[in-house]
């Protein structure tokens, strides 16, 4: 996909981020869409299906956490790649982010090179067709990597990336034990901003979704997952 191509959602209240920020992906060569509060960013992103939104988290109107649960709602925007561009460092706001459903949290002030850097990184996870599977099936759960869906007993379970990424991982190999520092290093690559902790919350989420019993804490080591019935 060349850069033109490339349609990235840039979202904050402060017009000199909008400024300087779109200015930056701009000479990248990429097409710049603007919005300056959660709400503008939902009909934005409906609009436009951007491949990549940067969002701001203190806006008026509706708060970037809450438009990003919305955007993460809306089917034709499940692939979005979604991160968190703020001021806003703590871990109790990082973890608000990854909980919403963003795929990273980006600490503001950041120099602009190191920002498209950033935005390299992050769209490298762009999934194309020529690296996707068509479906994987175990047990009663089917897993279409191509859409980003999954399905257990027929019943369609849409995930945010990160998640189906995870999941991903852990039933490639039913029953094996996958270490923490190996699912970070897989899933997220040098992305990590939380931590450990950031598996926690995936994890949990993925059992509210798919079924508590897949999914095993090996407590000190990691996380595996196993079929219903066929614990190891």
């Amino acid at each position: 996909m060349n850069k033109s191509d490339i349609k990235i959602l840039l979202v904050d209240d402060e017009p000199d981020i909008i400024e300087i920020v779109g200015y930056n992906l701009k000479n990248e060569g990429y097409q710049i869409f603007t919005a300056t509060n959660g709400v503008e960013a939902v009909k934005a992103a409906k609009k436009n299906i951007p491949h990549l939104i940067l969002l701001d988290i203190m806006m008026p109107e509706m708060d970037g956490i809450e438009a990003c649960e919305k955007i993460r709602k809306v089917k034709s925007l499940e692939n979005v790649v979604i991160a968190f561009l703020t001021a806003r460092g703590e871990d109790y706001s990082q973890l608000a982010g990854f909980e919403a459903g963003a795929d990273d949290y980006i600490t503001k002030p950041i120099k602009p090179k190191v920002l498209i850097s950033k935005v390299k990184s992050l769209l490298r996870r762009l999934k194309t067709k020529k690296d996707s599977e068509e479906t994987f099936k175990i047990g009663d759960i089917v897993i279409d990597r191509d859409e980003y869906v999954v399905y257990k007993a027929g019943k369609r379970i849409s995930l945010p990336r990160k998640e189906f990424e995870l999941f991903s991982l852990l039933t490639s190999k039913p029953g094996k034990v996958f270490k923490r520092e190996v699912i970070l290093d897989t899933v997220w690559g040098n992305e990590v901003v939380v931590g450990g902790r950031t598996i926690d919350v995936h994890i949990r989420k993925l059992r509210e979704k798919i079924g508590d019993d897949h999914f095993k804490t090996v407590k000190g080591v990691g996380y595996k997952f196993v079929l219903e019935g066929a614990e190891h």
